[in-house]
């Protein structure tokens, strides 16, 4: 049996993540989790969520070489979320937030 498009690189976006066929060949595979979604980069409890696990995961599991590589999986996925990696980033008042994942990074 072939290997699920979502271990291939047909089931993965280039921009980090998986498109649209790794998300269904993914819930093909595993029926009994809940369904992958899609990106929620505009905003709201999800992308925070996402982007507070990510950047955990890049400052402990990842290596400086990876935490640094602009095209690292991991960073391209935090990209496409809109995270801010945890830093400061300035709400559109300017006020720099803490923790926030909304608002333009400094």
């Amino acid at each position: 049996m072939a290997t699920p498009a979502w271990q291939r690189k047909e089931g993965k976006n280039p921009k980090g993540g998986l498109n649209a066929k790794g998300r269904a060949s993914y819930n093909a595979a595993n029926p009994g989790k809940p369904g992958l979604k899609a990106p929620q980069p505009k905003g709201g409890s999800r992308r925070d969520s996402f982007c507070a696990r990510m950047s955990g995961m890049k400052k402990k599991l990842t290596s400086a070489k990876t935490a640094n590589d602009p095209d690292s999986r991991i960073n391209k996925s935090l990209r496409a979320w809109n995270c801010a990696e945890g830093g400061q980033i300035k709400d559109a008042d300017g006020i720099a937030q803490r923790g926030k994942t909304r608002g333009k990074m400094c």
